[in-house]
This record gives C-alpha cells, sequence and structure tokens, in this order.
C-alpha cells in the first residue's frame, strides 16, 4: 500500500465513538495511579502493614506500568493495537478484582504489579489510536476530549477514593474497575480497528535484551526513589550500589537501542526536534503535576485534621477547572499557536501553586478549593496543546513509538515528583524545626513569658504544676510550624519549576508541510 494511500486512511466508524472507547480505559487505568493514596493508612491498618509500607501499593504500579510503557509499541505490532487493548483490559479488569480481595499487603502489591503491567500499554496505544483516527486539523479537538480521562481522573481520584473509603471499604476502590473495564472491553470491540499501514512484527522479534536492562534500570530507580529517603539517601551502601547499577543498565540500555536494528524503543525518533523537546516538557510537568498531588492529602490529613472524604473533596474541584479548560482549549486550539497555549497553562500553574505557598493552620476549605480550581484550570492548557504540539510533525507510522516514550517520561517525572517532595518536605521539617528550636531558650524573653502563662493556664485547670506540660505543647506548636514551613517550601518550589518550562518552549517547530517532510524524511527507517 502506498504513503499517500496510508496517510489517507479513514476508520469505518465514526472517530468520536473510537474516541469514548480508548478513553474508558485510560480514565480506569490513569484513576487508579491516585484513587489508593487517601486510602493507605486504611489499607495498612486492615492488612497489618505499617503506612511506609503500604506506599507500595502506589509504587508497585508504577514501576510495572513504566516497564510495560515502551514496549507498547512492539506489543501491538505483534499483537495488534485493537487485540492489545482488550488484553490489557480484560487483565486490568482481573487484576482489580484481585486486589479487592486481598488478604495479606504482599498479595495487594502482586496484583498492583500485574495491574500495573496491564494499564502500561493502555495510554501510548489509546493515544496512537485516537490520533490515527482523527485528521490533522481535528487532533485538538480529539485530544481534549481523550484529556478528560487523562486529566480529571487523577483529580477527582482522591475523592472517589476518600468517599468509597469512609463509606464502604477500601476495597471497593479497586472492585469499581470491573464495571468499567467491562464496558470499555464492549466499545473496543465494536468500534477500535487496526490501520492498513500497522505493520505485524514477528513474536520473536522482542528485544529481550533491551527489555532487560530497561526493567533493571527502572526497577532500581524506583526503589531509590522510593525508599532513599527512608535510608538517608546516599548514606546507605544499598543506596549507591543501586544508583550505579540503574546508571550503568541505562547507558547500557540507550547503547545496545542505537545499534540494534529492531530496537524496543525507537530512540532515534527523538531526533524529532518536537518529539524530544515535549517528551522533556512532560517529565518536567509530571514532576510538578504529580508532586502537587501527593502533598495536598497529605497537608489536609496531617496538618488540618480532615479525614480522607474531606481531603478528597477539597483536592477535587481541580477536575473543574479542567474540565471548563479542555473545553476551551479545544475552541482555541485550531485558532491559537500551540506554545501560546502551553505558556498561558504553565503561568496559571505556577501562580496556583504560589497562592497554595501561602496556605497557614487557621486556613479554611475555600482557600484550598480556589487555588485548585485554577490549578485545574491551567491542566486543559497544557496536555491537550503540548500533546497536540509534541506529535504534529511526527509520522502516523512512529505514533505508537512516539507516544510510548511519551508517557515514560510523564510516569518516570511522577515517580521522581513524589520522592523530591516527599524528601524535601522530611528535610525541611527537620531543618526548620533545628531553626525554631534555636529561639526556645532561657535567655528569649518572648518564650519565657509564653511558658509560664501557659504553665499558670494549665495548672488551674489540671490542679498541678503545670511547667511540664506547657513545655510539651509549646514543642508540639513547634512541630507543627515546622512542617507546615516544609510544605509552604515544596508548594513554593513547583511553582518555581513551572515557571523553568517557558524557555523551552522556543525549541518547538509550529510542523508546517515542509518540517512535516523534512521530520519523515529524518525519523522513518
Amino acid at each position: 500500500m502506498s504513503r499517500e494511500v496510508e496517510s489517507q486512511w479513514i476508520p469505518s466508524h465514526n472517530p468520536w465513538w473510537i474516541a469514548f472507547a480508548v478513553m474508558l480505559p485510560t480514565f480506569m487505568e490513569v484513576l487508579d495511579t491516585s484513587v489508593a493514596t487517601v486510602a493507605l493508612p486504611h489499607i495498612a491498618g486492615n492488612l497489618s502493614a505499617t503506612l511506609d509500607e503500604s506506599t507500595w501499593v502506589l509504587t508497585s504500579y508504577l514501576i510495572s506500568n513504566a516497564i510495560v510503557l515502551p514496549s507498547s509499541g512492539w506489543l501491538s505490532s505483534v499483537l495488534g493495537r485493537r487485540e492489545y487493548q482488550l488484553l490489557s483490559v480484560t487483565l486490568f479488569t482481573l487484576a482489580s478484582m484481585a486486589c479487592g480481595a486481598a488478604p495479606s499487603l504482599g498479595w495487594l502489591i502482586v496484583a498492583r504489579v500485574i495491574q500495573g503491567a496491564a494499564g502500561g500499554g493502555l495510554q501510548p496505544v489509546s493515544q496512537a489510536v485516537l490520533l490515527e483516527s482523527f485528521p490533522v486539523r481535528k487532533r485538538g479537538q480529539a485530544m481534549a476530549v481523550y484529556g478528560m480521562g487523562i486529566i480529571v481522573s487523577p483529580l477527582i481520584g482522591p475523592l472517589v477514593g476518600g468517599w468509597i473509603t469512609d463509606n464502604l471499604s477500601w476495597r471497593w476502590i479497586f472492585y469499581v474497575n470491573v464495571p468499567v473495564g467491562i464496558l470499555a472491553l464492549v466499545m473496543i470491540h465494536a468500534f477500535v480497528q487496526d490501520p492498513p499501514y500497522l505493520k505485524r512484527q514477528k513474536r520473536g522479534d522482542l528485544d529481550y535484551m533491551g527489555l532487560g536492562f530497561l526493567a533493571l534500570a527502572l526497577t532500581t530507580i524506583q526503589v531509590v526513589l522510593d525508599k532513599g529517603q527512608e535510608a538517608d539517601w546516599f548514606g546507605a551502601e544499598w543506596v549507591r550500589w543501586f544508583v550505579v547499577i540503574a546508571a550503568v543498565a541505562t547507558v547500557t540500555f540507550i547503547v545496545h537501542e542505537l545499534s540494534t536494528e529492531k530496537p524496543l524503543v525507537n530512540l532515534r525518533i527523538l531526533k524529532n526536534r518536537n518529539l524530544a523537546t515535549g517528551t522533556f516538557l512532560i517529565g518536567l510537568l509530571g514532576v510538578i503535576i504529580y508532586g502537587t498531588t501527593a502533598l495536598l492529602p497529605l497537608f489536609l490529613q496531617d496538618l488540618i485534621g480532615y479525614n480522607a472524604y474531606n481531603s478528597g473533596f477539597a483536592v477535587a474541584p481541580r477536575g473543574i477547572g479542567a474540565m471548563v479548560s479542555m473545553i476551551l482549549a479545544a475552541r482555541l486550539i485550531t485558532r491559537v499557536d500551540e506554545r501560546i497555549l502551553i505558556t498561558i497553562g504553565v503561568i496559571i500553574r505556577g501562580v496556583s501553586l504560589l497562592m497554595l505557598g501561602h496556605l497557614n493552620l487557621q486556613m479554611g476549605m475555600a482557600n484550598v478549593i480556589w487555588p485548585n480550581i485554577i490549578n485545574g484550570f491551567a491542566n486543559g492548557f497544557l496536555f491537550v496543546p503540548l500533546t497536540t504540539m509534541t506529535m504534529k510533525t511526527l509520522p502516523r507510522e512512529l505514533m505508537g513509538a512516539g507516544t510510548g516514550i511519551y508517557n515514560l517520561l510523564r510516569n518516570m517525572g511522577a515517580s521522581f515528583g513524589i520522592s523530591m517532595v516527599t524528601t524535601f518536605l522530611v528535610r525541611g521539617e527537620q531543618s526548620h524545626q533545628n531553626t525554631l528550636a534555636e529561639h526556645l531558650t532561657g535567655t528569649n524573653p518572648i518564650y519565657m513569658e509564653r511558658l509560664h502563662a501557659l504553665a499558670r493556664h494549665l495548672a488551674v485547670q489540671s490542679g498541678a504544676a503545670g511547667l511540664p506540660e506547657a513545655m510539651g505543647e509549646i514543642y508540639r506548636d513547634l512541630l507543627q510550624q515546622s512542617m507546615l514551613l516544609s510544605y509552604i517550601g515544596d508548594f513554593r518550589l513547583l511553582g518555581y519549576l513551572s515557571f523553568v518550562c517557558i524557555p523551552f518552549l522556543l525549541l518547538f517547530r509550529n510542523g508546517g508541510d515542509t518540517r512535516k517532510k523534512r521530520a519523515r524524511e529524518v525519523v522513518a527507517e
């Protein structure tokens, strides 16, 4: 079949039905990256595990998800995209049932690994199907609809997870995937079809060496990111060894992929400037967005005293802003340069995070809700135009490989972001605690006056000497203030990182016909 015929291929079904079909499993898969965050204390208590151990419920999912992501292009070319999606959704649904029925933490972690592996290829394959099904002029609108699944699901995840956990059981946060999975299977079977230019590969063509080095690199990196703070980072010998192993595996993987005939990940397509720039930016945005998603529920539950549902309710309004901006971005993307829209989104994101950097212990829920609405409003101006601009100059036959790399960097950015904010939170709390404690001395008249006044008040209430109790109360206040200052520092850091994205937008090419042709010649091999 000639390239001209391939480029004019049109699916036999309405592309909007295809968009809905691929959005369903994406919504389900992305929802599971955040829905369990507010339920971790309940999972730990119910399965007789520590809160630290229960975080593997999140990270085991991310690790297996990240390992499968780059191989999704090969898997879909061997099985066919439609069959690969059907298999992935089936395994994901069955693994969700196993998660809900888990009798122990080990069982739950194994089920989450299977769930993450099954869901790993859903996003890039769904993106490839969607981009191929729509003509270039309508891809922005299609990505806006698809973005509802990508962006809204992690935003409403804490709310859904909190309500289910408080009113039913944490197990139901996994059981709800079952009806969604069944509907997704029906929709994919009915509407999704493989394009004629998708070349089927033989099963023996898998780059096993590349897959092995990639799995080793991602696993060791994720373990270091997840457990590094607990082990005092490079103060622990095993962390140093894991970092060396990760570095060697990563370099070996890159060299191997560039030298082999049939690579697991076609790194050569990163010669495409738009793809390389967009991949870097989505990784950085993954740090910012998932770092924020991890911080807010912790802040609301640890410092403000919200339960799981209320913390999810305070975070969920980001979804309102995201849906409004998605509709607006879908209308603007065909009229306004994508780089301008991304710049607007980055600025809005940074401003909203700086607003969260002014929170205090006396604030009401409105002080959290409004910055969250603004924060969510930025999403439509980020994900839709960024994905469109990133893939704009990439040939259709390389969409699968491109979306695989793109989503891998987003996942790795998410893992790094969660680890980064957690580390800075703990280290910042210790630093602020030391700084504040320097003022609690007998030579500080303000401290001594406060101490004795509080001691007299407690003595009247208890009828005994209140000095030890007063010192304890002041120390508890010091710990709270230290945590608050550390959270504020994290939010502001993420806000400043948002503005760092702006200069890199200058590297994007607008993607005219000549540039598209040149991009095809550079990357098509």
